[in-house]
């Protein structure tokens, strides 16, 4: 009996986390700015805030907690795998 020939097709498919962390920002000079409508008075840079927020959360000792199962779908970018 001769072997029989089989043939696959490759998909590259992406599996998305979602997790969620809370970081407690400091309310100092690095977010807060002058309120153009009254100098004397101060504002949060909400850019700045969220710029701090997100280096914190980079740090390694932030627990970040799986909110839900990952989502794996197909890969918009249909590429050959590294070993093609």
């Amino acid at each position: 009996m001769e072997p029989k020939n089989t043939y696959s097709i490759s998909v590259r498919l992406k599996r998305t986390k979602s997790e969620y962390a809370f970081v407690s920002v400091p309310i100092d000079g690095n977010v807060l700015e002058p309120d153009p409508d009254d100098p004397s008075q101060l504002r949060i840079n909400t850019e700045r805030l969220s710029e701090a927020a997100r280096r914190m959360g980079s740090e390694a000792t932030v627990p970040w907690v799986q909110e839900r199962e990952p989502v794996i779908e197909i890969h918009p970018w249909q590429t050959a795998p590294p070993r093609a």
